[in-house]
């Protein structure tokens, strides 16, 4: 007898499989309906060149743009990472990740193994300027640079493996993709970058796969979070108040 197996396109999993671990990370159904609407209204363009990129393009390495006195890995560290413990209540000495890019936990000890947890753009600094960053002004790069809704703990390896790549080309474990994902679309709404056509095809493809909840309290974060430029977008034309990171 011979049993056919199908298998997940380009994930080498059983479509059984397939769902027990989109199942990992359920996002609201508000969430997945406003993120498919978001990804039909990006802009779809050829990929722009890198020339002229460098990261001091994006301003100082994790400045602390939010004014807390805390630098934005400290912050992202302290945020992703669970039993920490913090010296003056800022820099983040030792804690645990369970890397949601990879399904494992790494350990984080602050000295010469710092560099074995590491923050990841979700939508990498050399994709937005191909994109459209190359036309921002300092201070949108900057702002784009340390959103705290476009940066996650991940393992060095994971973060070399993604490199400057777009979700057509790279993807985290299949139970983490469609929040991945949907923050990509989040973030590239939220600041006006664009996509490929094989990137638009490959984030629908992983948004038609996902597990939903009913309410916002059942999903996991960050896909609650909102990229600090489309609050500051949104507050400035109430009245412009101060935006707060939620």
């Amino acid at each position: 007898m011979v049993l056919v197996v199908c298998l997940a396109v380009g994930l080498g999993l059983p479509w059984w499989g397939q769902e027990r671990t989109a199942g990992q990370y359920p996002v609201s159904a508000q969430d997945l309906a406003d993120g498919r609407a978001a990804l039909e209204g990006l802009e779809v363009a050829p990929r722009g060149v890198r020339e002229g990129y460098s990261r001091a393009q994006f301003g100082q390495a994790w400045a602390d743009t939010d004014g807390n006195g805390c630098d934005t890995r400290n912050d992202v560290l302290a945020r992703d990472l669970s039993d920490v413990v913090t010296r003056d209540g800022c820099v983040v000495l030792r804690g645990t990740l369970d890397d949601p890019y990879t399904g494992d936990q790494v350990a984080f000890v602050r000295g010469v193994h710092s560099a074995d947890v590491q923050v990841d753009h979700v939508v990498a600094l050399s994709d937005a300027w191909r994109k459209g960053a190359d036309q921002w002004d300092p201070a949108r790069r900057l702002a784009f640079a340390n959103d705290l809704a476009n940066l996650q703990a991940t393992s060095a390896q994971a973060n070399q493996d993604k490199g400057s790549s777009d979700a057509s080309a790279w993807l985290p474990q299949p139970g983490y993709q469609c929040v991945y994902v949907l923050v990509q679309v989040r973030v590239k709404a939220a600041y006006g970058l664009s996509v490929t056509r094989a990137e638009k095809s490959a984030m629908s493809k992983v948004l038609r796969g996902c597990r939903t909840v009913s309410s916002p309290e059942g999903a996991r974060p960050p896909t609650h979070q909102r990229p600090v430029w489309a609050t500051r977008q949104r507050t400035n034309a109430s009245g412009g108040r101060r935006c707060q990171w939620r």
